[in-house]
């Protein structure tokens, strides 16, 4: 890590500002963002994720467009920028996987409790909005704060064989109403993306990945 130019390790200032984030507790306030959470939004991660930084709603419009939200974990609003995890994550910039070892971007206390978008829980995102075309074309984008909650932590396996392989659906679309046409309108959006992009000349490749 070191040789390469990484941080391995937390220094004593984001250690200790991680206690201070821990200690100050309190319910997530809007504090200027839009309230979304009676929307429907879902994750889609492995299994075993614990540090869930993205959700995701759909909606058709009545033009035929489908309208894409894509919330993203909003750190800024634990982490503030030059203080001591901030400068850790701005020299490291993403989390490191090796062979024997995981060296996180973020303390794992924000990435997986505060800061994570975890099932049911009221959190704090920056949301990106999309409308695509029915041609797949998107001319435009919208990005604001907003407050979500995650109402469904599905898993790439689940949803990944249920699409792919004509697997059985995730148990989760039995228990979250409009949960499945959700997910098969996000889909539709990601079909109609993927043509538009062939159309345009698009590259795809195919590597093994360790």
């Amino acid at each position: 890590m070191i040789e390469n130019g990484f941080e391995p390790d937390f220094d004593r200032g984001a250690i200790d500002q991680v206690a201070a984030i821990e200690s100050s507790g309190g319910a997530v306030t809007l504090d200027g963002a839009e309230d979304l959470r009676n929307l429907l939004w879902s994750s889609i991660d492995n299994r075993t994720s614990r540090d869930l930084d993205q959700v995701e709603y759909a909606e058709r419009l009545e033009n035929g467009a489908i309208r894409i939200l894509v919330g993203i974990a909003d750190v800024d609003s634990v982490v503030k920028k030059d203080s001591p995890i901030d400068r850790h994550a701005e020299a490291n910039t993403v989390t490191v996987y090796t062979e024997s070892e995981i060296f996180p971007m973020l303390p794992e206390e924000l990435s997986t409790g505060r800061t994570s978008l975890n099932e049911g829980q009221d959190r704090l995102a920056v949301v990106v909005e999309l409308i695509v075309d029915q041609n797949g074309d998107v001319p435009g984008n919208k990005v604001f704060r907003a407050m979500v909650r995650n109402q469904a932590k599905l898993s790439y396996e689940d949803v990944g064989n249920w699409i792919d392989e004509n697997a059985a659906p995730p148990e989760k679309f039995a228990a979250v109403a409009g949960l499945r046409e959700q997910i098969e309108l996000q889909l539709e959006a990601a079909h109609r993306l993927h043509k538009f992009r062939m159309e345009k000349g698009a590259l795809e490749f195919e590597s093994i990945e360790s």
